[in-house]
């Protein structure tokens, strides 16, 4: 069973993640201010969308959460991550809450899927580079200059998920 968690304040990320229910047609979408993390001990699979805001800060949902996580054991689930930030307004952080949010998740024992190529995009830094720098730890989105390529990387990145889920099952 999959669950996608989502912390949203402007409305971008919730609806990126209803995109991505919709594409991989299945999984329950979940607001984490509404629902919490104890909603990850009923699910197998995770998806968490997370918007990094101003200078790599978490975005409040999660934030009010973030010191739950250590409460949960995610071994044996797979998880993925979906970041949204502006890698140029915030070039020196862009998606880094995606980043920190991974490392929550793989310390309490995750595997993790989805990883993006950082083609295409123009940042400094971010906290959520794998450690050749070559992907993302998750799809990297960026709705205030690339909104126009969002649906595309939805699409390519639940047809690469579906094939890495069905590996890991």
């Amino acid at each position: 069973m999959l669950a996608i968690l989502y912390g949203s304040t402007t409305g971008n990320t919730s609806d990126v993640a209803v995109k991505i229910q919709q594409q991989l047609g299945e999984g329950d979408l979940f607001d984490v201010q509404e629902i919490g993390l104890e909603i990850t001990e009923e699910y197998d699979q995770i998806i968490f969308a997370i918007p990094t805001w101003d200078y790599g800060e978490v975005q409040e949902d999660w934030l009010e959460l973030w010191e739950t996580f250590e409460f949960f054991d995610l071994s044996g689930k797979v998880c993925a991550f979906v970041g949204l930030g502006d890698q140029y307004g915030y070039a020196e952080w862009f998606l880094d809450a995606m980043g920190m949010l991974h490392d929550q998740v793989v310390a309490r024992g995750a595997s993790v899927i989805g990883h993006w190529p950082v083609e295409g995009y123009e940042f400094d830094e971010s906290k959520a580079l794998t450690p050749d720098g070559k992907y993302f730890v998750g799809l990297a989105l960026d709705e205030d200059s690339q909104r126009d390529m969002t649906d595309d990387r939805i699409a390519t990145w639940c047809e690469q998920l579906k094939r890495e889920m069905l590996q890991a099952a």
